[in-house]
């Protein structure tokens, strides 16, 4: 394959949709099928596309939309690939945008749609013990039975061994809040958050407290991927992904869940770091080239410790990093989670984060980072980098 033609291949997202985000529990009237449905159909419309041109499905997480169930509900004539990346959010949503941009480079198919749907308020809910499966009951003599009390004790170490202080962690939620503020589709636009409210919110599981925790919602979205050469023949603008993949340091892919026997300098802190180096080598840039990033805020300390293994300060360094306004719209270096986040916007297991990243390259973000060239979408064990055609 000659250069121009490998240029050609490169893998792009054309189209963005979503439903509507409510909080758990205020979608009674559609399924969690029909809301990705709505949401793939509302992706192909954006990239100008006809639904039927759909012929690739990526999803992850142990999404329930199963894709002959997609398929039929859909109405595709023609469905040539479908995947499913392993994986919770964190580990799969990134990495569903990464099989999405193999299958069209390699002529799997040719239009695939990443989606994940959620009806919290309808099946099980991401809040509540539910067990781990991986590790089937293990961790639940010791009260570990969901996530905030599986991850506690990673942050706990993360804060007590590089002194971050409980008002360096509010900025994640603070700003994060302020964002959403200006957000239409945010669950919290109405709701603004101050330091005194978060200070004394309750513990939830020390050292998380309640706004250090994501939200649980109902709700959908879909990105469309295509090879450079197909997006020409569309109106819509064109994202380019540099760079997409999967990966974590020993004993990190788990610890999401609750692992708690991986090596001491990774638990403390946080993963990515091997991933961040892969893909930045990929794309060709560095994290002084990320214009604005989409970091995974299912809860406040881990956006910390991927901020210091992706590159933006040094390690144990990111509380002062952003006490220092760094992550703020629109006066920090790196503004961050601009569409609200999992926090404050919507918890769609991470694939609103991207939504939101595809929106900041073309310059349509209700919190819009001026000339934004670069996106990341972080966490630490799946990644992605968006940028300009």
């Amino acid at each position: 394959m000659g250069e121009s033609k490998g240029a050609e291949s490169r893998a792009c997202i054309v189209g963005i949709g979503e439903t509507d985000y409510t909080r758990r529990g205020g979608i009674s009237d559609r399924s969690e099928l029909a809301l990705a449905c709505a949401a793939v159909a509302n992706a192909a419309k954006d990239a100008g596309l006809d639904v039927n041109d759909i012929d690739g499905l990526s999803s992850y997480a142990n999404d329930e939309s199963v894709p002959w169930l997609m398929q039929e509900s859909l109405g595709l004539p023609k469905l040539r690939y479908a995947t499913m990346a392993w994986g919770g959010g964190g580990g799969g949503c990134f990495a569903a945008i990464a099989q999405a941009a193999a299958a069209v480079e390699s002529g799997a198919a040719n239009y695939v749609a990443v989606f994940r749907s959620l009806c919290q308020g309808q099946r099980k809910r991401f809040g509540q013990g539910y067990g781990v499966p991986h590790s089937p009951g293990f961790l639940d003599p010791f009260g570990m039975f969901a996530p905030p009390f599986m991850l506690a004790p990673l942050a706990q170490r993360y804060k007590h061994d590089y002194g971050i202080r409980e008002e360096q962690v509010a900025e994640i939620a603070l700003s994060g809040r302020a964002n959403a503020a200006r957000n239409p589709r945010a669950v919290f636009k109405d709701r603004p958050l101050d330091l005194e409210t978060y200070l004394s919110s309750r513990m939830v599981a020390d050292p998380l407290r309640l706004y250090d925790c994501c939200q649980e919602n109902d709700g959908a979205c879909a990105l469309v991927v295509t090879t450079e050469e197909r997006a020409r023949d569309l109106s819509g603008p064109v994202v380019r992904i540099l760079a997409a993949g999967q990966g974590a340091e020993p004993g990190w892919g788990s610890g999401g869940l609750g692992s708690h026997n991986m090596p001491e300098e990774d638990y403390k802190a946080g993963g990515g770091r091997t991933l961040a180096n892969r893909l930045y080598a990929k794309a060709g840039i560095g994290p002084e080239d990320v214009d604005t990033a989409q970091i995974y805020d299912h809860f406040t300390y881990f956006v910390l410790m991927n901020l210091e293994s992706f590159g933006f300060c040094g390690r144990g360094e990111a509380g002062a990093y952003v006490a220092d306004g760094n992550i703020r719209w629109s006066t920090g270096k790196l503004p961050i989670n601009t569409s609200g986040g999992h926090l404050s916007e919507a918890y769609i297991h991470g694939l609103n984060l991207a939504v939101e990243g595809v929106r900041q390259i073309r310059g349509t973000s209700t919190s819009q980072v001026a000339d934004a060239e670069i996106c990341l979408l972080a966490n630490s064990s799946s990644a992605a980098i968006l940028g300009r055609v």
